[in-house]
């Protein structure tokens, strides 16, 4: 057995020598993970954002640009925003929703490196029946007692004040499903918050599904034993890496600066 909390061969995430690497390594692990929204279907128009915080200047953020596709993003099309919604970086516009949600965030919750956000189905479909994950399986076990439900839809997100709400009322979980709109996960680390982004809508699928019937969900001391594995910050990270390699080698071209 490995030496690690979830006894499986995990490596651990890579230490930088400066900030330019580190910088390097966050933007292209951000424009990875846009692709993989594009080839997944996870895009809905101009709508959905994943963010990460600058590694030097901590009261900013890369993000991907405004009405730039997922699909067609590049490391050299990113922008970083600073704290009053500047664009100090990068030739292109920021989407104001995407400011207002991720600028809050990062600042409320210093260890949400970066969070994730889009308009997916399965989330949605949730969302608008006011139903957060059950642990019906090891997958969804992750988030047991660790979402959100924010009910009070005013409209996009474009001011402020909704964006500082819903930061905090997100209250350091790694989820928080928003009624009539969508959801956003947060993590350490782009590898982090995007696995558990995929992971999320892809529990919320299994879960709609198995209302047909008569879903047995796991009981209290299952679902933390499951979500102890399958909840572990270590493996969400690692799971990405798997995705990571699927994109470079079928996407290369994301990698320009």
């Amino acid at each position: 057995m490995a030496d690690t909390h979830t006894g499986l061969p995990l490596p651990t995430e890579p230490v930088f020598a400066s900030v330019e690497e580190d910088r390097r390594h966050r933007k292209q692990r951000l424009t990875a993970a846009l692709r993989l929204f594009g080839k997944y279907g996870y895009g809905e128009g101009i709508s959905g954002h994943i963010s990460v915080r600058d590694p030097e200047h901590e009261d900013r953020f890369w993000v991907n640009p405004f009405g730039v596709s997922f699909s067609r993003v590049k490391v050299g099309d990113l922008i970083l925003v600073d704290s009053r919604g500047r664009v100090v970086e990068g030739r292109h516009r920021v989407n104001p929703s995407a400011f207002v949600i991720h600028s809050a965030i990062h600042r409320l919750h210093p260890g949400a490196t970066a969070a994730a956000h889009g308009h997916t189905p399965y989330s949605r479909a949730l969302g608008a029946l006011g139903r957060l994950l059950e642990p019906l399986d090891q997958e969804s076990a992750a988030f047991y007692q660790d979402q959100v439900f924010y009910g009070d839809y005013e409209g996009p997100s474009i001011s402020l004040e909704q964006g500082q709400d819903i930061a905090r009322r997100m209250d350091g979980k790694r989820a928080v499903l928003l009624r009539h709109h969508g959801l956003i996960t947060a993590g350490g680390t782009v590898d982090e918050a995007v696995h558990w982004f995929f992971t999320y809508e892809a529990a919320a699928q299994v879960q709609l599904l198995a209302a047909v019937g008569e879903a047995r969900p796991m009981n209290h001391e299952q679902a933390m034993a499951a979500r102890d594995g399958f909840g572990d910050r270590q493996l969400g990270w690692f799971s990405f890496q798997l995705l990571w390699d699927e994109i470079v080698h079928e996407q290369p071209d994301f990698l320009e600066e």
